[in-house]
């Protein structure tokens, strides 16, 4: 039904083939269910994705690359790999598993992840993306990372739209009961709209912009935003100072540096 709609990329949240961590994780399907959906994902869609994520509770290097290898193994083009983080809000935001691996051992797991990925010949162009070839890369994300318009479309759904006078995001009704009640009479009470304040662009657009490997061109941020690049000349020049972006005066792109130091980079924008 998806492929005959017009949809041509399916991304499959696996997080992990090893049941342990799956139930650590709190999700409902087992590493077999995943493999069964994959087959038959790569099957129908020339583009699949896989959803993978690392430094789980209980995890090593080991256990991290044998998730990388089996989701090598069905060919598919694109990976995306994830670290666990703990969101506010949520219940790992208030109570964490138990045997979250120390700093020092995520980021030997996060290197291993990395480098493996690339030995099997996979492009790493974004923070957490990475695509066998350049034509593989997921055209919708990169529309999120270069300050896109998208609409979100369903419960919990998040949307971005840019007015003549104003940006605007909307996110839709969390519970899908309440979600689907509120389209079936007062739609506009699925929806909330928000409008980006105009002191938060720059750092809204750098936010996504500067998790690109290749960054974008400087012009971008007056185009998508309104800001020209002059008004926020003393945050960029702190940036560049800090080595954490790159000097060239026609792109924002991250240093090496700024990419391991990201949360760093962005906080020059706040």
């Amino acid at each position: 039904g998806f492929r005959s709609a017009g949809i041509n990329r399916l991304s499959i949240g696996v997080q992990s083939f090893d049941d342990r961590k799956l139930a650590a994780l709190g999700r409902i399907h087992s590493a077999d269910e995943a493999r069964t959906a994959i087959e038959k994902a790569c099957r129908i869609f020339e583009r699949v994705n896989i959803d993978l994520m690392y430094a789980l509770p209980q995890q090593n290097a080991a256990d991290a690359l044998a998730d990388v290898q089996a989701a090598l193994s069905f060919g598919v083009q694109h990976i995306s790999a994830y670290q666990l983080t703990l969101e506010p809000n949520t219940p790992f935001g208030h109570t964490p598993p138990k045997g979250l691996p120390e700093d020092d051992t995520a980021q030997d797991i996060e290197d291993a992840v990395h480098s493996a990925l690339q030995h099997a010949g996979f492009e790493r162009y974004e923070t957490s993306a990475f695509a066998r070839t350049p034509e593989s890369r997921a055209r919708h994300n990169l529309n999120y990372w270069q300050f896109g318009d998208y609409i979100g479309i369903g419960a919990g759904a998040h949307g971005k739209i840019s007015h003549h006078d104003r940006i605007e995001r909307t996110v839709r009704k969390r519970h899908p009961e309440a979600y689907l009640a509120a389209m079936q009479g007062n739609v506009q009470a699925a929806i909330d709209r928000k409008t980006v304040a105009p002191n938060d662009l720059p750092f809204e657009f750098m936010m996504n912009a500067l998790r690109l490997t290749d960054g974008v061109p400087a012009a971008m941020l007056q185009e998508r935003t309104g800001v020209p690049a002059a008004k926020i000349m003393a945050q960029i020049e702190t940036a560049r100072q800090k080595g954490l972006l790159e000097t060239d005066p026609t792109v924002f792109r991250p240093t090496e540096q700024g990419r391991l130091f990201l949360n760093d980079l962005l906080q020059c924008f706040l």
